[in-house]
Parts: structure tokens; sequence; C-alpha cells
């Protein structure tokens, strides 16, 4: 049922008996579950506090590894914005559960997943609060959030884990400004991220983001894979339209000839749509993968 309702909603439509039903309609399927016989990656914590490219800000990461990766043997790349929220196993994607299922049925490579948080810069006097660092490093147009990633995150995973240089087998994922973020990152660096996941993603005027569309319309097409989704429900505030940014970003995408997709929905500004259809849109980003297994 799930597969369908990926289906239709690609394809431009999504058919519900509740349109009033907003996210709610939305929830995790039997992907997002643990199975019986499936074997369990491991979590691990981390802490990174000796940023030079964010100078004083602290973050947590966390690394998955499923049970199948094998020293000697380069394995995929999955970065996600926001980690906390998708490496819960409880939370609005489930992101290692859908990864052991989907690497145990052969539907997606092995794949270290990497979930990072946003950067704070702890109170400099009792009684202060930290300062977030999170709209500077996912709203700015630059290559400064994805040179802190290849050189710092990524360098020390990297140095604990054989992880492949291929960009296609290299993704980043985000939710609202992490997906802008996400896009960022691969449009500055394709080289290093062939794959991009953006949901709710934040193509407004928060920090010029609005630009992207007339942007790729202008520029020589980018070796990247693209999948949006967002809802009908999503913002409309002083710093644009979320749905309509997305549209854009869609038919730009189209117009230049990018192997994309588009998921629109009724969801409003959360990642209830997006946890969802999760396991189909791994399904989608890694086939070119899979296909050459």
């Amino acid at each position: 049922m799930m597969r369908l309702l990926f289906a239709l909603m690609i394809s431009g439509c999504l058919f519900t008996s509740n349109s009033s039903a907003q996210d709610e309609q939305y929830s995790p399927g039997p992907d997002a579950e643990r199975k019986e016989g499936v074997p369990q990656g491991t979590v691990t914590k981390h802490v990174w506090d000796q940023s030079e490219i964010y100078p004083g800000t602290v973050r947590d990461y966390w690394v998955y590894v499923p049970k199948q990766y094998e020293k000697g043997k380069p394995a995929c790349l999955m970065v996600f914005q926001d980690g906390a929220g998708f490496v819960n196993e409880k939370g609005h994607t489930r992101v290692p559960v859908v990864f052991d299922n989907l690497i145990h049925a052969g539907e997606m490579p092995v794949t270290i997943g990497v979930f990072i948080q946003p950067g704070v810069v702890p109170p400099a006097k009792p009684g202060q609060g930290p300062r977030k660092n999170r709209s500077f490093e996912y709203d700015t147009l630059s290559d400064q959030y994805v040179r802190f990633l290849l050189e710092e995150i990524l360098a020390d995973v990297g140095g604990q884990y054989e992880i492949s240089d291929n960009p296609k087998h290299r993704a980043i994922c985000g939710n609202s400004s992490g997906g802008i973020c996400a896009f960022t990152a691969a449009w500055e660096r394709p080289d290093s991220f062939g794959k991009v996941v953006s949901h709710i993603g934040s193509f407004t005027n928060i920090r010029g983001g609005h630009v992207y569309p007339a942007v790729i319309r202008k520029t020589e097409i980018k070796p990247i894979k693209v999948f949006l989704q967002d809802g009908s429900n999503d913002l409309d505030n002083l710093h644009g339209n979320w749905p309509l940014a997305n549209q854009q970003m869609a038919a730009a995408l189209k117009f230049v000839g990018y192997d994309y997709k588009f998921v629109y929905g009724e969801g409003k500004h959360s990642a209830r749509h997006g946890g969802a259809i999760f396991p189909d849109t791994m399904r989608w980003v890694w086939s070119d993968v899979v296909s050459q297994n």
C-alpha cells in the first residue's frame, strides 16, 4: 500500500479519503519496524568540539554501521542534518531500522549513516543560554558547511571506517533548513555528494535560498540525483511560501534535465510525510547503485 501511495504522489497526485487530515494521514510503515531475523547495525554517539570552520561550537553526532559492513569493502555514506531526530528508532524517520531492513533485503547498498546536530556555542557567563548556530550553518549559501563535513566530521569518521569516495555512493539528507543545507552541500561539492534528499526544504529567503530555482536554470547540469518532498499545508511567512518554493525547485530541476523526484502531499511543516515514505525514497535514491551490484 505504501509503495502505491508513493507512486501516486510521485506522479503529481495524492488521493486520500480525508483531505483535511493533513499530517495525521502519514505514519511509518512496516519497513520502519523491527523484523525478526534482520541483523541490526550499531549506533555510537560522539561529541565534536574541535571545529576550526565553526570555532567555539559543540555538537553531538552519531555513526550507524550496518552489520554487513566489512573492512576492505568501502561502504556507501549518508549524512543527516538535525541528526538526533533521524537516528531515533522511535522518531519521525527511524533511519537505523529502515537501513537494517533495506540493506538486509538487498534494496539498498551497505551504507554508513552519520547523523549530525547543528552546532551550539556554550554560554559565556552563568545564566546565559547557548547560542544556536543552526540557521547560519544550514541556510547560508556557501561551501562552508560542506567543508566542515568533509574536513572535520567525515575525516574523523573515515579514519575508523572505509567509505567510498564515489559521489554516486554518497547521499545527504535533511528536513526544513537541513533540506536546503543538503542541497547546498551537493551543489557546492558534487564531487563529494551525488545524492540529495530534502524534506520540506527551506528554499525561501531566510538567507537567500529563494534564488536556487533561477540559479539552477542558468547553470550547467551537475551530476546530482535529487529527491524533494513537501506538502500543500507547509509554511507561508515573511521568508516565503514553502510549497511554492519547492514546486519552483522541482520545475527548475525538470527544465534542466536532472534525475529528480518530487513528492507533493498535504502535510504541514513537519517530518511525518517524509518519514512515512522514507523507505521508498531510499529505494529510489539508491536504485542506480543496487542495479550495479
